[in-house]
């Protein structure tokens, strides 16, 4: 499968104010820009279409308004900024990132639990022939 091309900071807000909505219009989202970042409607449109275009959001039309939604899981979503995040700043490297869950991050007993279950399907992988 063909990784989606990579996106940045400002069309990754955009892009999880629509996914947080289950879709929005251009409207929403440039008010949503005029609001926090004093950004213009068209601003909005030209990352909507960006995102479109890279296969991150899909659109359809209702009531005469295209209405956009995004094209994945919220999880393959977040797995792929994770990815990206690992691969692009931390060099591959993941321990940086679990040092933070260590050191800084607030986690609650279910996550820890997820966590250590991942550890396992680590620990197993590991030790496939």
């Amino acid at each position: 499968m063909r990784r989606k091309p990579s996106i940045g900071k400002a069309e990754s807000d955009v892009l999880r104010f629509i996914a947080d909505r289950s879709g929005a219009t251009v409207t929403e989202v440039g008010e949503h820009l005029a609001e926090t970042k004093g950004q213009t409607r068209n601003t909005a449109l030209n990352m909507m279409e960006r995102l479109r275009k890279k296969g991150f959001l899909r659109r359809r039309k209702v009531d005469g308004v295209f209405r956009y939604s995004v094209a994945q899981s919220e999880g393959s979503l977040l797995e792929g900024f994770v990815e990206d995040f690992v691969d692009g700043i931390l060099g591959g490297s993941v321990t940086p990132l679990v040092a933070y869950l260590g050191n800084r991050a607030e986690v609650d007993a279910d996550q820890l639990n997820k966590l250590r279950e991942l550890v396992k399907q680590l620990e197993a992988k590991r030790d496939e022939p």
